[in-house]
């Protein structure tokens, strides 16, 4: 199993919306890196929901619900898309700088890369991520 974080800013597709709608296509990723990042990931694998812009908090927890397939969005061009679904809401949000102040987390991807918008976690991160967020899964 991988661990994964994907961003997103809340006024462009929020965690609230993709809880309500129960399930989302991931597209539009246009950034290499990221697009690898959606073709390794694989059913079942847990993926942290990220708000950017203002908020800059880890808000939510999903999983991938089915591997990689050409995004359907793209008009030219290889890229990839991967279904979401949400499995529950962080008992508290974890900030930007919470991660970047602690000692596991400031080596995430997130911390050091912050355009990238689909990137791995590792499972200490994971876990480090879960408890700074009071939640259980």
């Amino acid at each position: 199993m991988n661990y994964w974080l994907v961003k997103s800013e809340p006024e462009a597709y929020s965690w609230t919306q993709f809880v309500k709608e129960g399930r989302t296509a991931w597209t539009g990723v246009r950034n290499f890196a990221a697009r690898n990042n959606l073709r390794a990931m694989k059913t079942g694998d847990p993926v942290f929901f990220y708000h950017s812009g203002e908020e800059k908090s880890v808000v939510g927890l999903a999983r991938v619900a089915g591997e990689s397939y050409p995004d359907p969005t793209a008009e030219e061009g290889d890229w990839s898309a991967v279904d979401l679904v949400p499995v529950k809401t962080l008992a508290r949000p974890v900030a930007l700088s919470q991660i970047k102040a602690d000692k596991i987390l400031q080596e995430m991807k997130l911390a050091k890369e912050s355009r990238l918008s689909v990137s791995p976690v590792t499972r200490e991160q994971f876990t480090c991520l879960l408890e700074l967020s009071e939640t259980k899964i």
